[in-house]
């Protein structure tokens, strides 16, 4: 299944005063923390919040960030954030979010690779054997929220 046959996760957010920079363009570091909001609430609404991980001593932390802006956001602008969980590669967890303006034009998009680690004694260490309950909320956000 492509990319564009998947069906997103989505969350709407507008561009405020402190998404922006002096000059009204949202900055660069906005981007990033809209990234983590869309994968936080998609593990919510796939039945697993994210407490629930940091509960059982895992975290998902960001080992690669790529993105490709093609059009300034300014305030004001209304943008819809469309994501897609990937299939694991190796003890990578890759996830795609197209950021799109109120035509549904794309402005940017973004590739990250997040691993899961658990917290120990001796420091993280990476956790190659998922709880059950990961990998079937990951499974869910593979196919959509209407699957």
């Amino acid at each position: 299944m492509s990319i564009s046959e998947k069906k997103p996760w989505t969350i709407s957010k507008r561009v405020l005063p402190q998404h922006t920079d002096h000059g009204g363009i949202m900055w660069h570091g906005a981007y990033v923390a809209w990234l983590e909001e869309a994968r936080v609430e998609a593990l919510e609404q796939a039945g697993l919040p994210y407490q629930k991980l940091l509960e059982k001593g895992l975290q998902m932390p960001v080992i690669h960030l790529d993105i490709r802006y093609l059009k300034s956001l300014r305030h004001g602008d209304e943008v819809l954030l469309e994501s897609w969980p990937l299939p694991c590669n190796g003890v990578r967890w890759p996830w795609c979010t197209y950021f799109l303006n109120k035509d549904f034009s794309k402005v940017a998009s973004a590739k990250v690779d997040l691993v899961l680690v658990r917290n120990g004694e001796n420091g993280q260490r990476i956790e190659r054997r998922p709880p059950e309950d990961f990998l079937l909320a990951m499974k869910r956000l593979q196919f959509g929220p209407h699957s």
